[in-house]
């Protein structure tokens, strides 16, 4: 199979996952987590169970398996940054993609209600939580290279890299309850400067 065509299939694949998602999505705001079914999700996609399988391989990754995709959009932001910038500088960029995602015209209005179910549903919110520790584990590693680059590494016990993204992670997840509060009449990007600049000083 030629580039060509594997891009091609890689791009329908995204095209139907999407597709899949956006309806099950729907669902979910309408109806609750819970009270969907992977069967009702293949018949509003107009598909069979077993495709929809093929492609999440379980309900809770059709609103959760996106979160995936984000860590290697942070890693590039954070070695964008300057070597010798703040630490905590460089951890509030980090979230600069999901801004940004938040931001976009639009998005709000399937952005708001499915945080709403991820945080209203207590086994959603646990693989939130647990895929925001897999990414905090990768900045952290990311911040360990670029210490050892520039000849400051850390010391093996010095819990500083771990707390501050921990820190950071705390102000993500304090911002989305704070924008989901005010009904996401405000700006994200405000609420997230709000909540990093409450902790960094501290930092």
């Amino acid at each position: 199979m030629t580039e060509k065509q594997l891009g091609l299939r890689e791009r329908t694949r995204r095209a139907v996952r999407n597709e899949i998602a956006e309806v099950a999505n729907a669902l979910f705001v309408e109806r609750g987590f819970e009270a969907t079914t992977i069967e009702d999700i293949a018949a509003a996609a107009g598909i069979s169970q077993r495709s929809v399988l093929r492609y999440f391989p379980s309900k809770d990754e059709i609103v959760l398996g996106k979160f995936d995709l984000v860590v290697n959009d942070m890693l590039a932001a954070l070695r964008a940054r300057p070597a010798d910038e703040a630490v905590w500088t460089s951890l509030h960029r980090v979230f600069d993609g999901l801004v940004s995602l938040a931001e976009t015209p639009g998005h709000e209005k399937l952005m708001e209600p499915i945080h709403r179910v991820i945080f209203e549903t207590p086994a959603l919110l646990a693989g939130y939580l647990q895929k925001l520790q897999h990414m905090q584990d990768a900045v952290v590693a990311e911040l360990l290279e670029r210490a050892e680059a520039a000849g400051t590494p850390y010391e093996a016990d010095d819990p500083t890299p771990r707390a501050l993204t921990a820190a950071a992670f705390g102000c993500l997840v304090a911002a989305q309850h704070s924008w989901l509060a005010s009904g996401a009449t405000g700006s994200f990007a405000d609420a997230l400067d709000r909540a990093m600049a409450t902790v960094g000083p501290r930092a």
